[in-house]
C-alpha cells in the first residue's frame, strides 16, 4: 500500500529509465550487505511453507523469476532471493558492449497497465557480465540464468555476424561455467537487424551452431508473441529437434499496438514493444497451445502481463512451468512477489 499510495505516485513523475538505474543502483547496494539483505527479507521475503520447484535439475525458492530486460548487467542476484523471487534471467547480454537505442527508450502506459520498451539490448558485453556474475556468491535454491542475444550494431547485422555473435557469447559462458541456464533471445524487437532468427530455415542454423558446444545446462528459447500460430509452431518445430534446448519462454514484448486497450497512448509510429497487459491474453493462447500439441516435451517459462494474483494462476492454467515477470513489479512493488508466492501456496502449489 506504501508503494502503490505514496511512492509509486511519486516514482512515475520522473523518467522511468533514470527510476529503474536507481532501483538497480539501491538493489546492488543492499545485496552487499548482510543487515540491509535481512531488513529486506524481514518486509518482502515469503515466509511461508515450501513452494519450491525443481526443473529441469534446477530447484527455484518460489515459481517466480524476474524475467530478461531488468537486471540486464548482472547487479541483483544477491538481493532478488529476499523479496521472493526464485531466479532471475540476466540480460540480454551480447559479445560486445552494447549502448542501445536512442534515449528516451521506455514509456510508461499507465492507462494500459504497460511500458513501452525500445531499448536496443543495451549491456556492458559477455566479459564485463561473466567477472560479474563469477564474484556473485551462489546462494541456496536461487538459480541465476543468462539471456544471449546478439550484438544490436551494423557488424552482426548479418546472418553469418549474428550467429557468431550468439556463438561467442553461448561459448564464453559455458567456458566460464557461469549461469545455471540459458536463453537464446531470437525475438527481441528493437535490434539493429530485426528478428531474422525467427525465420525458421535461419533458426536451424542458429541452433546448429550453439548445439556443437557441449553443454550440460538447460537451454531455452525466448519466443515471439507477435506471430500467428502457424509461424510460431513453425519455429517450434524446428526447436524440438534439437534435444539440448529443453524449453521456450513464451514471450517477449508484444509488437502490436493494436492490443492496446488505450491506444492513444502509443506512438504513431513503431519504436518499441509492448510489455504488460497487452502480452497477456496473446501469450496465454500460445502457452496452451503449444502445452496442448507439445505435452511435456517443452518447458514453458509463462511471460507476459502478470499484473495480479489472478493473471499468476492463469499462466500456471495455460500450461506454464514457471512464470517470469517485470512490469507486474514495477506496477505493483517489490511486494508483489511475496503477495504471489502466499498466494501461490494457500490456493494453486502444483
Amino acid at each position: 500500500m506504501l508503494y502503490k499510495k505514496v511512492l509509486k505516485p511519486i516514482l512515475f513523475k520522473f523518467d522511468p529509465e533514470k527510476v529503474h538505474n536507481f532501483f538497480v543502483f539501491m538493489g546492488a547496494f543492499a545485496g552487499k550487505s548482510v543487515f540491509f539483505k535481512k531488513i529486506v527479507r524481514f518486509f518482502y521475503g515469503y515466509k511461508g511453507a515450501d513452494i519450491s520447484k525443481t526443473v529441469d535439475g534446477l530447484t527455484y525458492q518460489t515459481p517466480f523469476i524476474l524475467s530478461a530486460g531488468f537486471d540486464y548487467n548482472g547487479k541483483l542476484p544477491a538481493i532478488l532471493s529476499d523479496i521472493s523471487f526464485g531466479g532471475v534471467e540476466v540480460g540480454s547480454v551480447t559479445a560486445r558492449f552494447c549502448m542501445g537505442n536512442k534515449k528516451p527508450r521506455l514509456k510508461r502506459l499507465i492507462k494500459s497497465k504497460s511500458i513501452l520498451v525500445n531499448k536496443g539490448l543495451a549491456n556492458e558485453g559477455v566479459e564485463t557480465i561473466i567477472e560479474r556474475l563469477k564474484k556473485y556468491k551462489k546462494q541456496n535454491a536461487f538459480v541465476v540464468g543468462v539471456s544471449i542475444a546478439r550484438t544490436n550494431d551494423e557488424k552482426s547485422c548479418s546472418t553469418e555476424a549474428g550467429v557468431e555473435d550468439y556463438f561467442y557469447s553461448f561459448k564464453r559462458l559455458n567456458e566460464e561455467n557461469v549461469g545455471d541456464y540459458y536463453t537464446l533471445n531470437i525475438s527481441c524487437p528493437n535490434a539493429f537487424g530485426g528478428e531474422s532468427f525467427t525465420v525458421p530455415d535461419l533458426l536451424e542454423i542458429l541452433l546448429a551452431k550453439i548445439s556443437s558446444i557441449p553443454c550440460s545446462k538447460p537451454i531455452y528459447i525466448k519466443m515471439p508473441i507477435s506471430l500467428e500460430w502457424s509461424k510460431f509452431n513453425e519455429l517450434l518445430k524446428i526447436i524440438e529437434k534439437f534435444e539440448g534446448i529443453k524449453g521456450v519462454i513464451i514471450g517477449n514484448l508484444n509488437k502490436d499496438y493494436n492490443s492496446l486497450v488505450y491506444r492513444d497512448e502509443a506512438p504513431e509510429k513503431y519504436q518499441g514493444g509492448l510489455s504488460g497487459k497487452p502480452c497477456f491474453e496473446t501469450s496465454n493462447k500460445l502457452i496452451k497451445q503449444t502445452r496442448e500439441i507439445y505435452g511435456k516435451r517443452f518447458t514453458i517459462i509463462g511471460c507476459g502481463g502478470v499484473m495480479s494474483k489472478e493473471d499468476m494462476v492463469a499462466k500456471f492454467e495455460a500450461g506454464s512451468d514457471l512464470v517470469a515477470l517485470i512490469t507486474g513489479m514495477i506496477y505493483n512493488g517489490p511486494g508483489f512477489l511475496k503477495e504471489l508466492s502466499d498466494f501461490y501456496y494457500k490456493n494453486i502449489k502444483i
